[in-house]
C-alpha cells in the first residue's frame, strides 16, 4: 500500500485528505508542521507528499527544497490560498510537481496525485548515463562534462532525464510542461525554451548550433545523443 504524506496544519483539511486517500487504498500520514513533515519523509520515504505552502515553523518552500534535494523524483503537489499564487514559478522551478489552490476540488487533487505517481512509475533509465563527453548520474544528481563538474538545478535535471527515456521521440512545448513540470497551466511555454536554452549553455559545444537538444521547428524539441557530425 502506497503512502501518502500529507503536510498540513488545518484540521478540518487533514480530515478531508486523509478521508479521501484512504477511501482510494492509499495509507496516509498527516503532519502539523513542516519540521514534522521532514521528520516524517526523512522515516518513512513515501509515494508522495501533499504539501500545504503557509505552515507553523519551517515554511512549505523550505520543506520542498529540502525534501527535493534528497528525494529528487518525489512528487510533491502543493496547497496554496489564492493570495499565494504568485508563488506558482517559484515552487516549480524548485522541483514541486504541480500546485492547487484553495478550495480545491478532492477530486481534482486525486487526480493530480495520481498523475503525478504515474510519471515517477513510468520506465526509468538507468542512473548513469553518458552521451558526447557528458556523464550524468541521475541517483547522485552529478553531471560531468569532459570529467568537470557542471552545476545543475533539480528542473534541469529533471528535463534531461526525461529526454533521456526517448532519445529521438520530439516533444511539444505542451507535452514538456505536463510531464516534467507536471502543471497544465503554467504560466508560459517560454519556460521551456529558457530551459532547453540553459541544457545548451552548459551540454553543448555551441549552443547557438545545438548537437543534443535540437529544435523541430513548429513542434518542440528532441534529445539526440549521438548526432552525426
Amino acid at each position: 500500500m502506497e503512502t501518502i504524506l500529507v503536510v498540513e496544519d488545518d484540521l478540518a483539511v487533514q480530515k478531508a485528505l486523509r478521508r479521501l486517500f484512504e477511501s482510494e487504498d492509499y495509507a496516509v500520514e498527516v503532519k502539523p508542521d513542516g519540521q514534522a513533515g521532514l521528520d516524517a519523509f526523512h522515516s518513512s520515504r513515501p509515494a508522495a507528499v501533499v504539501l500545504d505552502l503557509r505552515l507553523p515553523g519551517l515554511p512549505g518552500h523550505d520543506v520542498c527544497r529540502e525534501i527535493k534535494k534528497r528525494a529528487p523524483s518525489l512528487p510533491i503537489i502543493v496547497l496554496s490560498a489564492k493570495t499565494d499564487v504568485a508563488d506558482k514559478v517559484l515552487l516549480l522551478e524548485m522541483g514541486a510537481d504541480d500546485y492547487v489552490t484553495k478550495p480545491f476540488s478532492p477530486r481534482e487533487l486525486l487526480a493530480r496525485v495520481r498523475a503525478a505517481l504515474r510519471r515517477t512509475q513510468r520506465t526509468e533509465p538507468t542512473d548513469q548515463y553518458v552521451f558526447g563527453e557528458i556523464a550524468v548520474n541521475f541517483a547522485k544528481m552529478e553531471l560531468t562534462r569532459a570529467d568537470r563538474s557542471v552545476p545543475m538545478t533539480t528542473q534541469e535535471f529533471k528535463l534531461l532525464k526525461y529526454f533521456v527515456q526517448s532519445p529521438g521521440r520530439v516533444f511539444s512545448r505542451s507535452e514538456l510542461l505536463n510531464e516534467v513540470w507536471g502543471y497544465q497551466n503554467y504560466p508560459s511555454t517560454r519556460t521551456v525554451d529558457n530551459h532547453i536554452w540553459k541544457l545548451r549553455l552548459k551540454l553543448e559545444d555551441d549552443p547557438g548550433n545545438p548537437l543534443y537538444f535540437q529544435t523541430v521547428h513548429g513542434t518542440g524539441y528532441k534529445f539526440v545523443p549521438s548526432p552525426k557530425q
